[in-house]
Parts: C-alpha cells; structure tokens; sequence
C-alpha cells in the first residue's frame, strides 16, 4: 500500500465511493477496497480536514456496524515504522476507537503542544494512564494546560489565585481583586486598604487579562497583547519599574519589556518570574539567594533574561518559591534555582544555586515534567502520566506520605498512583491535588481551616492525601491556596473559599474564617458588565 498524496482527492486507480454517516464527522471519508482482503464496504478511508502530524500514518480504518449507535465499531491507523519491512504496513497504535468523537480526540491528542513534545513511550504510557480513551488523555491535556491560565466555566473564563492575604479573580476579560490591600497589592489605588468583596481592578482601555499571580507582597498580571503590569511594594524592586522604591498602588505596566510579548508570571517572596511566548525567562526583584538565576546575589530593578536557557529548549512553565525558582522546558526538563535551605531544589543538598540546574532525579528516570508549583517550604510536581511527586520539607505531612519526614529530592505520592493529577499547588505546609475527575485531594497543615476539612482541628495535620468530601459534587477545574485560605474555581463557575478570612480575603465579611468550602458570590455591576461588552 502507498501513502495518499493528497487527502482531499481519491488516490488514482483506486476503487472509491462516498459513503454518508448516519453523523457527519468533521472529515471526509472515503470507501476503498483494499487488496481484496476485507469486503469493501466494511472499509473507510479517513481524509482529515488537517494533515497526519505524523507522517508514517497511511491510513486510518474503520470497521463499521449498523447495530452501534454511530455506526462504527471500531477504527485501526496503519502506516509505516522503522520496524516495519520495507514492502509492509503495521498498525501504529493498538488502541480501537469506539466511535468518530475518539477519532476526533485522537487528532487533537496529537496536535496538542504538551502531548506533542512527549518522547513516544511517555504518550504509550499516558494512554495506557486513560485506559486507551483518547476522550481521557484530552481531557487530561486540555485540564493540564488551562491549570496555570483561565479555565473555561459554563459562567465564563475564569481564573483565581491567592496570594499571603489577598486573592484575584479573571472573571470573563476582566480581574478582580479582595483582601488586604496594606501595600497596593489589590491595585485599587493608595485610598484603599481592604476590599471585603471582589472589586474589579481598573487596567488601560481594552485590556483583556490572560494570567496573573499573586504573592506575599506583589501582583502581577499578564495582558492579552502580551504586556505585564505590576502593583505592589517594590522596595526590593521586585515590581520591575527600576530603582523606585516607593510602593506602586495601581497596576503600572513594566517599559523594560515593552516588545518582548509574555504568557506567563510567577511572583515570589520579593521577586518576579516572567516567561514570554518564545519561552525565554526574565526575572527581576531580590536576589540574595541566585533565585534570578544570573549567576551571582545582585537584586535586579528591571527584568533581565536568563542567558542560560538560550541554549536550551524553549521554557514552558515557570513557578516562583519563597526564595527560589523553577522553569520546566518542553522536552520535561525541570530546572530550578535560588534557596536550597528546605532541599526545595531537589538536587539531594541545601546548597544555593545561582544559575539553573537540571532535577537529576527526574532525568536518571526518564521522568517527563509536564506541572511544577513552589511551596515556601516544599514543591510538588505532575509528570506526563499524571503521577505526583513532592519534596523539601515534609512539616505537618505536607508532602504527603504518610509521615513529617524530609525528602531531599523528589519521590513519588503513591497513595495517588490510582489518579491522574491535572494541576498541584503548594504553599505554607499545606498541599493541594486537583484530579482530571475535578476531585480535589488535601493534605498538610489544616491551619485556620484551609485545607477544607471540617472535621479537623484549625491546627492539625492531614498526612496523606485525602479527598475534600465537601467538594465531590462540584467538578473543580481550578485550586489556588495563599497562606491561610483557599479558593476553588468549579467547571460550572462558582467559586468557593476555605480558610482565614480576617481580612475578607474570601470575598466577604461575613465571619473571620471558613472551616469548610462555602461558596463566594461575585457580584459583578452593570458597569462591570458594559466593559467587558465593549471589549
């Protein structure tokens, strides 16, 4: 059999009729006889209406059955590996697709930037982790890529993160902002020091928030069009507006990055983390332990680029620890620098690192890094299977494995080996798993009620992982904890909030704090609604 050279066309020679669905799919097929092997009307040829990714795949074949509600049995892709003969065709993926959705799945698979970058045995293994349903392995691309970004609700793009006592919401195109305000990080101006419900942020004309992280003592937020903004205390310089030291109480965009468009931002303790879209690194704030990854201890008052990872593959994702950093580049290197005094590192020692350095433990196992968070004290990180993995310092079970034992690099939370993680997020003792099933599993420390279980003491210690009850009737899509409160983003658009809430960091002031997940109601004005309108 030779390959088809154009999709769009029946192949010369060839023995074609079209054959309508009883559901029209989103290509074109096409009935071939195919040396006389099989009867021809139980043979389509798949004409897709975007190329093959990959270029051995000849053919995909689909056995069809009238007695199934779509009309197919099964489907089988064919097409020519190096263990192949040179005369012959082999199937490339065992895997039957049950239907035209898991064709369609299976395509969107391939096309994805996180699964495209997966060495072939790391996707054989993430199928095999979804049981062979290509509809599993998107969703689990789709959750993984929108954990750090907006997630699509039924209410609209959302967003939440917390920061030490204040929180922010992307809600549609705009952010909104609750909490302690004692040194601009809210970004509603110097006349406002708490806001006890969400607030919308004023930000220039047109502006469409894509990302934002919040921290101890700043806020940064990532604009469509690719332009960073800061707000907060910048006597570390941490803001990256130069050498003003005076605390910047509105969002202000950074000049230093003007024409460099960025995705992504991670704010630390006294620091900034930026990856723009072609995968450079740019940091800026404090620098007493290398966490700006430049090689020496200089704080830097505008963003300067990581000159070391020009030469190596593009960055995908960056995370920003009380004094120490991360950067996952695409091929699941993960690369960390800055404070190693908690084995936060990973590199199995509590010396600093001034530039990047590869997690050897990851690479010895061939272990492909696809999610990382910084804790103040631990990190956490998700492979390309969805297997979780924690280490640093293990006070109050933080990293859960069933005891408060330190681990001085990375080691896998077997108690969820049975679960296909999508996002992880670490902070002050405490750590947070969301599942590709929306389930959220907690463990750590329960300080002021922000691990969401009811049923504990506001200071206990949860050693192993275990499931948020409160939440299994929600489907969460998004988990965000600051130092004592949490907040939780579902796919139907509510939002939820557990923890301390003193300083109405919880989008209201209704009582000092929440022992168990309550819901947040956002309450967005007419004004509010006219703007996003006219965007």
């Amino acid at each position: 059999m030779s390959p088809v050279a154009d999709p769009n066309k029946p192949p010369t020679g060839a023995k074609l009729r079209h054959q309508a669905l009883s559901s029209p799919p989103p290509f074109s097929c096409w009935l071939r006889w195919r040396n006389g092997r099989t009867k021809a009307k139980d043979i389509f040829l798949i004409s897709c209406s975007f190329p093959f990714e990959d270029p051995r795949i000849l053919l995909l074949v689909i056995k069809k059955d009238s007695a199934s509600n779509d009309g197919l049995q099964s489907c089988h892709m064919y097409g020519r590996t190096a263990r192949s003969s040179n005369s012959g065709d082999t199937e490339l993926w065992s895997s039957r697709f049950q239907s035209m959705v898991e064709i369609a799945a299976f395509h969107l698979c391939k096309a994805h930037s996180i699964f495209s970058s997966l060495p072939p045995t790391a996707r054989t293994m993430l199928l095999d982790r979804c049981g062979g349903n290509w509809k599993k392995v998107l969703r689990f691309l789709q959750s993984v890529e929108h954990s750090s970004s907006s997630v699509e609700t039924s209410a609209g793009n959302m967003q939440v993160t917390a920061g030490r006592y204040h929180t922010l919401l992307v809600y549609g195109s705009s952010v909104y902002s609750c909490g302690s305000s004692s040194c601009g990080v809210l970004g509603h101006g110097q006349e406002i020091t708490q806001c006890a419900t969400f607030s919308r942020i004023s930000l220039p004309s047109q502006s469409v928030v894509t990302h934002i992280s919040a921290s101890h003592n700043h806020t940064a937020f990532v604009l469509q069009s690719g332009e960073v903004f800061t707000c907060g205390d910048n006597s570390s310089f941490c803001c990256g507006h130069g050498e003003v030291g005076h605390t910047i109480f509105r969002p202000t965009r950074i000049e230093a990055l003007k024409g460099v468009p960025c995705k992504q931002v991670a704010t630390g303790l006294s620091f900034t983390v930026i990856l723009t879209t072609q995968g450079q690194v740019y940091t800026c704030g404090s620098n007493a332990h290398g966490q700006l990854g430049h090689g020496d201890t200089v704080d830097k008052p505008t963003p300067r680029k990581v000159e070391l990872f020009e030469g190596l593959e593009h960055v995908v994702r960056i995370a920003a620890g009380a004094s120490y950093t991360f950067a996952v580049t695409d091929d699941g290197v993960v690369h960390s620098f800055g404070s190693c005094t908690n084995f936060c590192l990973g590199h199995g020692n509590q010396r600093d690192e001034l530039v990047p350095r590869a997690i050897e433990s990851f690479k010895m196992r061939n272990i492909h890094i696809i999610l990382i968070s910084a804790g103040d004290e631990h990190a956490v990180a998700v492979d390309s299977s969805g297997y979780v993995y924690t280490w640093g310092r293990g006070y109050c079970g933080a990293l859960g494995h069933g005891d408060e034992t330190d681990k001085i690099s990375p080691e896998l939370v077997t108690s969820l080996e049975c679960h296909l993680a999508v996002q992880v997020c670490a902070r002050k003792r405490k750590t947070f798993v969301l599942t590709n099933e929306g389930c959220v599993f907690g463990f750590g420390w329960t300080g002021f009620g922000s691990l969401g279980f009811s049923d504990r003491g506001i200071s206990d210690k949860v050693l192993q992982p275990c499931m948020l009850d409160s939440l299994r009737p929600h489907r969460v899509s998004q988990i965000s904890t600051g130092l004592y409160h949490t907040v939780a983003v579902t796919s139907r658009g509510l939002l939820f909030g557990f923890g301390d809430n003193e300083r109405a960091q919880l989008g209201h002031d209704e009582s000092p704090g929440c022992l168990k997940p309550t819901e947040i109601m956002v309450h967005r004005t007419l004004d509010d609604i006219y703007i996003e309108v006219q965007r």
